[in-house]
């Protein structure tokens, strides 16, 4: 395969999987304004803050209210990570690559890409948490085309290993979200507006159900431990990882590598990590530090992927 395509693959598949990101920040932000005591905590800076653009935010938009961060994250024709930039560039990236996409995959993209488009166009449609619901019904319709009408070759390994290195980062960020800047106080830690918020954050991953099945009450450690080791849950960062390092060994014996490719041996070396890391560690440690450090890994991986397969570093 040409480097070119299966960077268009694996930067479509990572730009699709951000924009769905977004907009489950933007829900369940949305949900949670309207559960919480009225003036408790502002919901909307933290999610800015999570973009690491603040900078660039506060010099073109000031106060990060409700307006103006659903435009920033969501409509925003100038910044690039938001959900409207990414999937024109990942349909741009699509186009480039269309003989090695079904028909139907590219056709949702296309639709995917026009319901956003018309919505940053029409500010009088409806921008509550409806509409980024159905955003992420698009995606959820994207990924079951993908996985429905595509081989599971090295185009899809490729595709695969973008969307989960891109998961793995947000699953990771929204977490920190909540660790340092929605709770109020320290008084709070343990009561029904810490529940509420940790719920909303299970939601947020879609994985308030699955956790409750396996723990009947929120519980800091095991809503942490949830959100990085769970070894089920396709939203946790081991599984994201596991995903992402089963993706590149297969893309390696494809490419008859005599050894692992450096991305492969980093993603495994992650994987490991997690494996072996308790929540009473995280905790102990330092829920930040830990996640930071973990990002720049995902980061570090992203940069080597390139590297080893795309000829030139690119930034996550």
């Amino acid at each position: 395969m040409l480097s070119r395509v299966a960077e268009s693959i694996y930067w479509m598949s990572r730009q699709i999987e951000r924009a769905e990101n977004l907009a489950r920040f933007l829900e369940v932000t949305l949900h949670l304004i309207l559960d919480q005591p009225e003036n408790l905590v502002d919901p909307w800076e933290p999610l800015v803050r999570v973009t690491g653009d603040e900078e660039w935010f506060t010099e073109k938009y000031g106060v990060p209210n409700q307006e103006n961060v659903v435009n920033f994250l969501a409509f925003d024709d100038e910044y690039p990570n938001s959900m409207l930039t990414c999937l024109r560039a990942a349909r741009e990236n699509a186009r480039g690559v269309r003989e090695k996409l079904s028909s139907e995959a590219f056709e949702q993209i296309n639709e995917f890409y026009l319901f956003v488009n018309e919505a940053s166009r029409n500010e009088s449609l409806d921008r509550t948490s409806k509409f980024f619901d159905e955003i992420r019904q698009q995606t959820l319709l994207w990924s079951g085309v993908l996985e429905s009408t595509m081989a599971q070759d090295t185009a899809w390994h490729f595709a695969n290993v973008g969307r989960m290195l891109e998961r793995a980062d947000k699953t990771s960020r929204i977490l920190d979200v909540k660790y340092f800047n929605l709770l109020p106080s320290v008084e709070h830690v343990g009561t029904a507006i810490d529940d509420m918020q940790w719920s909303a954050l299970l939601l947020a991953i879609s994985g308030f159900e699955a956790y409750r099945r396996d723990h009947h009450e929120i519980d800091i450690p095991n809503v942490v431990g949830f959100f990085l080791f769970n070894r089920t849950f396709p939203r946790s960062v081991h599984r994201c990882v596991a995903s992402a390092g089963w993706s590149l060994g297969e893309i390696d014996q494809a490419s008859s590598n005599q050894s692992s490719s450096e991305s492969s041996t980093k993603v495994d070396a992650l994987k490991h990590r997690l494996a072996h890391t308790q929540v009473e560690e995280v905790l102990a440690g330092g829920m930040h530090e830990f996640v930071d450090h973990l990002q720049r890994e995902l980061n570090d991986i992203g940069n080597t992927l390139a590297e080893d397969y795309f000829q030139a570093p690119v930034s996550a």
